[in-house]
């Protein structure tokens, strides 16, 4: 796997800067682990661009192979199939949104002044990309968070891995080698009532685990991770990254957006406002404490919930949605951190 030992380094000793942080972690798992048993899938189901859940939540597909290692990953995803995966079906901002009433009253999207820009990206935050049957996808987004075993990354519930299921941190379009590797998705978790109306749109979070690198390595170990917090409330200063896909954006590269959260009227969900997180960006994570030096910060919200992650109509891609994290997700974690 190729590797940036030097970046490596400085995101160990960035790491040992902050043990309350990993702290917080160790206690958050603690007191999710005792509380009640909830009923959690360990999924693996197929993912088009930020599909309806309805369209599948009753419809299993393939799970990644028990034998799938991040070196299969690395084999499979070459330069040319990551160039090939278009997406397909339903997209975010358009019929996923469609496809059902929203269970409340969403704010219009206003076009506002903010819009996100294009940059390098960052180590923690990357791609999915999954295979089920001939569908090939460049989905959503994930990010890494820290857990126990450096293994965990966070996306949106309606983010299903299919097979071959693979994370590609800080991916680079068209490169002959990613600059953190390509690395295998094994499991996922999340919980069987999330959808994108209704209850379950507040549940749109999940969580998967990803195999070691060819050496051995963690995938936090060499991306860092951002620390997973709860929602602290409903108005928040956030850094949000995304990756578009291709059909949307055709510089297919990651977008980041400063902007401040608010609630979204007659929910329990957030709401940001900024152009340019079309569909592809399911998933991506909502930084407060955002640090530069690092990459890294705590993550408090995703692109999720509600229509799949925004408003229908025009000019959709400027307002965003995230489910509000609190016991629900911390409890998922738990689980998801045994793994």
């Amino acid at each position: 796997m190729q590797r940036n030992t030097t970046e490596r380094e400085a995101t160990r000793r960035h790491a040992q800067r902050r043990p309350a942080r990993r702290r917080w972690v160790a206690a958050g798992t603690a007191v999710a682990g005792a509380a009640a048993c909830l009923a959690l899938a360990s999924v693996g189901h197929a993912a088009q661009d930020d599909p309806p859940a309805a369209s599948h939540g009753d419809r299993p597909s393939p799970a990644p192979h028990s034998t799938w290692s991040s070196r299969d990953a690395a084999a499979y995803w070459t330069a040319d199939r990551m160039a090939a995966a278009a997406p397909v079906g339903p997209e975010r901002g358009t019929s996923d949104r469609a496809a059902a009433a929203p269970a409340t009253k969403a704010a219009p999207a206003a076009r506002s002044a903010a819009t996100a820009r294009h940059f390098d990206g960052i180590p923690s935050v990357g791609v999915l990309f999954s295979v089920d049957g001939d569908t090939r996808a460049h989905h959503c987004t994930a990010s890494v968070v820290h857990s126990p075993h450096g293994n965990l990354i966070l996306t949106a519930g309606h983010c299903n891995p299919g097979t071959k299921a693979a994370f590609v941190p800080q991916y680079r379009s068209g490169a002959d080698k990613q600059p953190y590797g390509v690395w295998a998705i094994e499991d996922s978790f999340a919980y069987p009532g999330r959808g994108t109306t209704g209850a379950g749109a507040d549940l749109d979070f999940a969580f998967a685990t990803v195999a070691p690198g060819e050496d051995g390595s963690p995938v936090e170990e060499v991306t860092g991770g951002n620390t997973l917090s709860p929602t602290p409330g409903y108005t928040n200063d956030v850094t949000v990254v995304g990756y578009p896909n291709v059909r949307h954006d055709p510089e297919d590269r990651a977008v980041r957006c400063a902007t401040r959260t608010s609630r979204l009227s007659g929910t329990h969900e957030l709401r940001m406002e900024c152009g340019g997180f079309y569909g592809g960006t399911s998933g991506s994570p909502w930084l407060t404490d955002f640090d530069e030096e690092s990459g890294t910060g705590r993550v408090i919200g995703l692109i999720g919930g509600l229509n799949g992650g925004g408003p229908k109509g025009p000019d959709n891609d400027r307002v965003s949605y995230s489910p509000y994290f609190g016991e629900k997700l911390l409890n998922l974690y738990a689980k998801a951190s045994q793994g």
